[in-house]
């Protein structure tokens, strides 16, 4: 497995029964743990493989509010809030560092987007700055590109993905959450529609609520038991660089036809946004129609489509087991896709074109990871209707890593009935099938 990710002790001690069992240790999961434990509510985080394996350790590492869908901008203002408390409050740096996010263009269309993003923004208590030209040649001196301005957060922020999670789950353990890697849950354990516990490889676990932060692996879950959640798994590709001195005067940036993110080793994660893979499987053929609206928009463009053996195997496979026998997700402990070539070159490409200064910079690594994406690219913190005591989150669409901490809030409050501390209309399970989901992308 090419990406670094710390390592997490499991508990010593398997428990029979807790309150509240969480499905899945990547950020949404550990951040979920880690506010249930904090409220001293009894809880069992488990994961197939390790803590942050997937996703959660594989993102670009931004820590955003900027040009977030307007639906999630709240959630994104609070996630950032908390970036800047955990670490203190838990104890252990998760890499967090508020060094603030640079979007320039070459484009007036996409400029006068942004200018209306900004406005509309503002009146939901979010401040940003439009950049001049001037402006954005300073912050980026070493660029060789025509820009004509930007858009620049000095509150938005950069973490290590191979740090966060694993931090956030040591802290849910030191408030007493029970944590087990390399421990599957098969299913659910339901009585009359009510959650009772659920089944792991190792045996029952009883417990009134469930929360499921699966990743790309929920909809495959909840298919299982007789649910059905539009998810499309993209494979997308980063690249770790050997290290350089620094570029700009911003932790992250996009530019033309590249996004990068300062390391803490001295190099930068850089990504060509929006490109990647989908596996063609049974999952993506049933939902294919939720996602007609997106592939208009122009994502359609930027996704290839393959067939290989995850058609048969993996989150987005079809088919039913046993609760006491072995499960597809201990079949995949973590899923380790090969990054694509072409997109490793295309990004070290755009890269050295716009900054010369970087030419020769060299590959240190480079990885895949699957991106559960919603159809508006909008993530599911829900209760089901289906199933009581259980809560959905999953789908965060790319967006994960930098609302974990606000998704972990809203999750362990939607799973104790508590009053959510924000507004939760968007992130409905049931908008998918009512109509009301997000017709078009606002930002990607």
């Amino acid at each position: 497995m090419p990406i670094d990710v710390q390592r997490v002790h499991n508990s010593a001690e398997f428990p029979a029964r807790v309150d509240v069992v969480v499905i899945g240790a990547g950020i949404v999961g550990a951040s979920t743990a880690y506010e249930l434990a904090r409220k001293g509510i009894s809880v069992a985080l488990l994961e197939k493989g390790i803590v942050a394996g997937e996703q959660s350790g594989r993102n670009w590492g931004w820590v955003r509010q900027q040009n977030r869908a307007l639906h999630e901008l709240p959630l994104a203002m609070y996630s950032l809030r908390r970036w800047g408390e955990l670490g203190e409050e838990i104890g252990v740096d998760l890499g967090f560092r508020r060094t603030g996010s640079l979007y320039a263009t070459k484009d007036p269309n996409e400029y006068a987007r942004w200018e209306k993003w900004s406005a509309d923004a503002k009146g939901l208590g979010f401040t940003n700055r439009m950049l001049s030209q001037a402006e954005v040649r300073e912050r980026m001196k070493g660029s060789t590109n025509a820009w004509i301005g930007g858009i620049w957060t000095d509150t938005d922020g950069r973490a290590e993905p191979g740090m966060a999670a694993p931090a956030i789950a040591e802290g849910a353990k030191a408030k007493g959450a029970f944590l087990h890697q390399s421990c599957a849950v098969r299913g659910l354990d339901i009585a009359n529609g009510q959650i009772k516990g659920v089944w792991t490889e190792r045996g029952l676990i009883q417990a009134d609520a469930v929360v499921l932060a699966g990743g790309a692996w929920s909809s495959r879950f909840l298919r299982r038991h007789g649910i059905d959640l539009p998810v499309a798994n993209i494979e997308g590709t980063a690249v770790q660089t050997t290290p350089i001195p620094e570029v700009a005067d911003a932790g992250c940036i996009t530019g033309a036809g590249y996004a990068l993110r300062r390391r803490l080793d001295g190099g930068y994660t850089i990504a060509v946004p929006g490109h990647g893979v989908v596996n063609l499987a049974p999952q993506g053929i049933r939902y294919a129609a939720k996602f007609r609206e997106m592939m208009k928009a122009k994502i359609a463009k930027k996704i290839e489509y393959r067939l290989n053996g995850q058609f048969f195997n993996g989150p987005d496979a079809w088919g039913r087991w046993d609760f006491d026998k072995i499960s597809p997700f201990e079949k995949t402990r973590v899923m380790d896709p090969a990054p694509q070539k072409q997109l490793v070159e295309e990004a070290i490409r755009a890269f050295v074109a716009d900054f010369p200064s970087v030419q020769g910079v060299g590959v240190a690594s480079a990885w895949a990871g699957l991106i559960d994406t919603s159809p508006d690219l909008v993530p599911v913190v829900s209760n089901s209707d289906a199933i009581r005591g259980l809560t959905i989150a999953t789908g965060f669409s790319g967006h994960g890593f930098a609302l974990g901490p606000g998704a972990g809030r809203l999750a362990s409050e939607m799973v104790t009935n508590e009053t959510p501390f924000i507004e939760i209309d968007a992130y409905r399970f049931n908008r998918f099938s009512d109509g009301s989901a997000v017709k078009r992308p606002e930002m990607m």
